[in-house]
């Protein structure tokens, strides 16, 4: 049994909170002047996700700690320059091209990882890279077809290949385009000083460890390893050596590890109100959130309509440093957001919950919010004379 080092400090569950919002950026001074890049840097990995309601994750995942910044505006800083790149972190993610030598033990696994899943036809890799090389960068339908038929899983075989140069690392995917990932090779796409797995896997996972410490501010074992999606003995071979430091933390029921720097100053600053992806990395760790927020929460997107309690696409409300509610959001032609379904912390909550409507409204080019089901049926009418002052105080 791994003896654990005596904890650094004692933390209340309030400051692990704190810590944590200020980590994730969503307490203090928001970093306009870094902007999209300088959340993505801080973050280390923003998830990507098929379902858009109000807007792709990944683009609202920058709304939420810098207000209404261009969806335009979130492509082009990511994809612009190559400043990122995409491979799979927490789930399918956006990277800073900085991480790319870190992710060097997950492309050697991969190259070392028997064949799974689909047939791999004989010469279609090389042809992939060739066309890449000539032509590129380019989308599998441009490459020469994703599917063999209708079927979602029924990849080409040149999709299968251009899929596989980029778990290996020879491709990169370097944009998505109507949603299409579309790929480069590596070799033009990363940055010289970057493009080397010459790290190796202890030094890639000490890297990650720390990095996804910072980017948490302070967790559990458990936590860190789920930033990245690494196991759980990865995490226990590096972390003495990640400068990150041993912490109690008050209601934790497991150790935790803390960014030292996180522990300097004490968290101050405004806490930003806003309506949360289910993707965010603030709350994408499900047990996290109900330890450090008392808020449990499920996305519903694939459960039978009839079985939903929240709605289809329930985005948390980030208020106070709390989560104080749910929306279930949607958009109509004529400017018209609507939330299908509210659910409420209480009548405390209502001003928070129409200042998150109206903003995301703006920001999606909505002039007006209807509420339509609020869980507590009375606090309806004053949730909409909520949101009314707020639109109306946005006009002036």
């Amino acid at each position: 049994m791994t003896t654990l080092p005596r904890p650094t400090a004692a933390l209340s569950a309030d400051e692990a909170r704190r810590i944590a919002l200020r980590a994730q950026g969503f307490l203090g001074a928001p970093d306009r002047r870094s902007g999209v890049r300088g959340v993505l840097r801080h973050l280390g990995a923003v998830q990507l996700d098929t379902i858009s309601v109000l807007a792709r994750s990944h683009e609202l995942i920058p709304y939420a700690r810098l207000g209404a910044v261009g969806r335009g505006t979130v492509d082009a800083a990511y994809w612009t320059d190559t400043h990122a790149f995409e491979y799979w972190s927490h789930a399918a993610c956006i990277l800073p091209v900085e991480e790319w030598p870190h992710f060097a033990f997950r492309r050697r696994a991969y190259r070392d990882r028997p064949h799974w899943g689909h047939e791999l036809p004989e010469g279609a890799y090389d042809q992939v890279i060739k066309q890449l090389r000539t032509e590129g960068p380019l989308t599998a339908t441009e490459l020469g077809g994703a599917k063999k038929t209708s079927e979602w899983w029924d990849w080409s075989g040149t999709k299968v290949a251009v899929e596989r140069a980029l778990m290996y690392g020879e491709v990169v995917c370097v944009q998505r385009r109507g949603w299409k990932r579309v790929y480069d090779l590596a070799e033009r796409a990363v940055p010289g000083t970057l493009l080397h797995d010459d790290l190796d896997d202890t030094e890639c996972l000490r890297r990650l460890v720390r990095l996804a410490g910072q980017s948490l501010g302070v967790g559990t074992r458990a936590d860190i390893a789920d930033y990245h999606r690494l196991k759980g003995e990865q995490v226990d071979a590096v972390i003495a050596d990640s400068g990150l430091v041993p912490v109690d933390v008050e209601g934790w029921s497991k150790p935790a590890w803390a960014d030292p720097s996180a522990l300097a100053t004490p968290p101050r600053g405004r806490h930003r109100t806003t309506l949360l992806s289910p993707f965010d990395s603030l709350i994408w760790d499900r047990a996290r959130t109900e330890r450090i927020f008392g808020f449990t929460h499920r996305l519903e997107a694939y459960v039978p309509k009839p079985k939903r309690v929240y709605g289809y696409y329930a985005m948390p409300v980030l208020a106070g440093g709390r989560l104080v509610g749910r929306v279930d959001p949607a958009r109509e032609t004529g400017g018209v957001l609507v939330a299908r379904q509210v659910t409420l912390d209480g009548p405390k909550a209502l001003p928070a919950v129409a200042e998150a409507l109206v903003e995301a409204a703006s920001w999606v080019n909505c002039t007006t919010v209807r509420v339509e089901r609020v869980d507590a049926p009375e606090l309806r009418e004053p949730l909409v004379r909520e949101v009314t002052r707020a639109l109306t105080a946005a006009l002036r």
